[in-house]
């Protein structure tokens, strides 16, 4: 099984829009990242979001590229500060491959915690708009397969 972790693309300042939706640019590196995604022959079957208005835009622009059945949905438990040990156990609970869009610094720590067992081990450095795919083996450990940010795609990203 697959997990793909995603970190919502950027948003607008809560001073432009307090809802903090993509921005045009944020809505541009995430279709750009989908599409090569879907190029590159990635399928999920669920897309599962925080439920913010970003990630859930961020999430439907994935599962219109990528989802080939299940679902694009709310799930609970990762948003910014939720525990990541209690939403390992969901993890755990998958059957199929899945993409989770959320945010830092839980997407973060939810890398670290799966691959080593320490959530503050630091071993990816997202940027907004960036996935990264780990794979579960026969013993049930997680490995990164890899990481794609946005301007490895040639989205326009400072």
């Amino acid at each position: 099984m697959k997990l793909y972790l995603v970190q919502h693309g950027k948003s607008l300042s809560k001073e432009i829009d307090p809802g903090c939706p993509l921005s045009p640019e944020g809505e541009e590196d995430v279709r750009q990242v989908s599409e090569f995604l879907r190029a590159s022959g990635i399928t999920v079957n669920s897309v599962l979001h925080s439920g913010k208005m970003r990630a859930h835009q961020t999430a439907e622009i994935f599962a219109d590229a990528l989802l080939i059945s299940g679902e694009e949905d709310v799930i609970d438990g990762i948003k910014p500060n939720d525990s990541i040990q209690d939403f390992s156990i969901k993890v755990h609970q998958f059957k199929s491959d899945t993409m989770l869009v959320g945010h830092l610094p839980f997407m973060e720590k939810m890398v670290s915690y799966l691959i080593t067992g320490n959530e503050d081990s630091a071993i990816v450095a997202y940027k907004q708009g960036s996935v990264v795919c780990l794979q579960q083996d026969k013993e049930e450990h997680w490995r990164i397969q890899w990481m794609l940010r946005p301007e490895t795609v040639g989205a326009n990203y400072i």
